[in-house]
Formats: structure tokens, sequence, C-alpha cells
């Protein structure tokens, strides 16, 4: 029991550190080696969590979307509080993330999209079925507020939550050149409380 407790939070510490890294310098950027220094792992002992550098890559991937799922979740979940409250406190918790961290590093999925999104097939599967878990927790959060009046109705959830996505990766990116959480809260105020209203 207690063997596979350790090699559960090996390899838990060794996601953490590759969501790290690839976030930082992308998936061409960061050498096996980097990382299993930065862990205490050995060369050889990473072959028994991962076959390769792509399908390590690949469950850094959803280790990372994780978090943010559970985040909207529990904003989604709070009690008293409508949708579109719910939408901006998460977007707006993100935001102040960023600021702290000083604007770098953005979003892993959107890095890994342009780099190796159509190099690498299992980077690709998995960042599709991030994105799409992404998408689809949004999606639940704009039905909600449909059914509670605020957002408009002409439109799929499904539909308005891959645009918010969308506009929220590129407004990522223009927040790595402008140094700035402007277009990020430009981006949440225009969808959220202009083109989704009611």
């Amino acid at each position: 029991m207690m063997k596979n407790t350790s090699k559960h939070l090996t390899r838990e510490k060794l996601l953490d550190q590759g969501v790290v890294m690839f976030t930082e310098h992308g998936f061409h950027g960061v050498g096996l080696q980097n990382i299993l220094n930065s862990v205490g792992v050995p060369k050889g002992s990473f072959y028994n969590y991962f076959t390769s550098k792509e399908e390590f890559c690949a469950a850094s991937i959803a280790h990372y979307i994780e978090p943010y799922i559970i985040l909207l979740d529990g904003w989604l979940k709070h009690p008293g509080v409508g949708a579109l409250v719910a939408l901006e406190g998460y977007f707006g918790e993100l935001t102040s993330e960023l600021k702290q961290r000083n604007f770098s590093g953005g979003c892993l999925l959107g890095n890994l999209i342009g780099e190796v999104g159509d190099t690498s097939e299992t980077c690709r599967i998995a960042l599709g079925i991030a994105v799409y878990r992404y998408r689809d927790k949004l999606s639940e959060g704009i039905e909600r507020g449909q059914r509670e009046g605020v957002f408009r109705m002409d439109l799929k959830a499904e539909d308005m939550a891959d645009f918010l996505s969308d506009a929220w990766q590129g407004a990522l990116l223009r927040m790595k050149i402008e140094r700035s959480t402007r277009p990020l809260e430009a981006c949440c105020k225009n969808i959220l409380r202009g083109y989704f209203r009611v």
C-alpha cells in the first residue's frame, strides 16, 4: 500500500512539474532530464510512469485542466450566486492569478495547441479532450444563466461556451504582449455583460 502511495505521489510530482515547465518553455523547450532533475527522479524510473515524452505531455494536459474545472464548478455551485456573477467571479480569480504571476505563462492548452496541436497526435487528442471538458463546464454555467433569464436564448449554450473559451484564449495572448489584465477584463465584460446578455 505504501509503495503504491509513494508511486502515486511521484507521478503527481512529475505531472506538477511538467505543467510548470511545459507552460513556461513549451513542449520543444523542455527536456525530460530537466524535469527529472527538478523532481529528483532517475531517468529509468520515469518509464515506470510514462512510455514517452509525448505521453507525459498528454498526461500533463489532463492534470493541468482538472483544477480549472474544479474551480469553475465551485463558483457555479456557490450558494446564492447567480450564473453571471459566478462566471465573472471565476474569470476574475483567473485574472488576479495571472496578474500575480506577472502575466507569464498564460494557458498551457493555448500554448501547446499552437506548438504541437497539429504535429503530435497523442497531444492533439489530449488537448481536444481537455478543451471540450472545459467547454462543457462553461456550457453548464451558461445554460444556468439562460434558465435564470440573464443570458440570451437564441444561441445554444454549447456554442456560446465555445465562443467564450476561444475569446479568452485570444485575450490571454494579448495579455502577454500588453503585460496587462485589460484584454482579459474587456473579454469578460464584453461577452458576459454584452454579447451574452438578454
